[in-house]
């Protein structure tokens, strides 16, 4: 169901095309919940039979239509509702931890190698966060700015500190990816491991 929360979260901004909504997903909301756009448009439609959101047919280019989408009282109500309802917790997937778990059956090449990519993936990561978060900062994030005009201004320091927050979070937890997968190399290197037979 956080799909449909992050999508009305997105749309208390301003009324978007389900492409507008992509791109914005990608750019932002996908940084703490991923999803392409062959879940966000069947989405769409259940929040708009759910009466969540409304949607209305506008020009798009010399003769074509889009479909764009605003929050309706409901949805704002549901919003609300989802923000101060007790967390629920999924159950984790972790494809990098769980094969860590086994890489004695790995080479010490391919197991230095795993270690490496982690390592690649979650500097990149962080460089990206870092990003965003300094963007939050000096307010030069356009997705910002536009929330930050349809907020009243005693929920603006509110809005900037808790956006910012977020991404702290999320640069902490690359910074402990990466100094775990600095510690397996090194465990790579101490164990010498053999893989096991086949």
């Amino acid at each position: 169901m956080s799909l449909r929360y992050a999508l009305l979260a997105l749309l208390t901004v301003e009324p978007m095309t389900g492409y507008d909504l992509h791109k914005q997903f990608e750019s932002s909301v996908a940084h703490v919940w991923h999803a392409p756009d062959s879940q966000i448009y069947p989405e769409l439609r259940r929040m708009e039979s759910a009466g969540l959101i409304e949607g209305e047919e506008i020009p798009w280019g010399p003769r074509g239509r889009k479909r764009q989408y605003h929050i309706t009282d409901a949805g704002r109500r549901d919003f609300k509702r989802w923000m101060n309802a007790p967390m629920e917790y999924a159950r984790t997937r972790d494809p990098a931890h769980l094969k860590a778990a086994y890489l004695e059956w790995a080479d010490p090449k391919s197991a230095r190698e795993f270690f490496r990519s982690h390592i690649e993936y979650h500097e990149a990561l962080r460089e990206q966060w870092l990003d965003t978060a300094q963007a939050i900062r000096d307010k030069s994030s356009a997705m910002l700015h536009r929330r930050l005009e349809n907020t009243p201004p005693q929920a603006r320091e509110a809005t900037i500190a808790f956006k910012e927050f977020t991404y702290q979070g999320l640069i902490a937890k690359t910074e402990a990816e990466i100094e775990w997968a600095r510690r397996g190399l090194q465990l790579v290197n101490r164990l010498g491991q053999c893989p096991l037979p086949t």
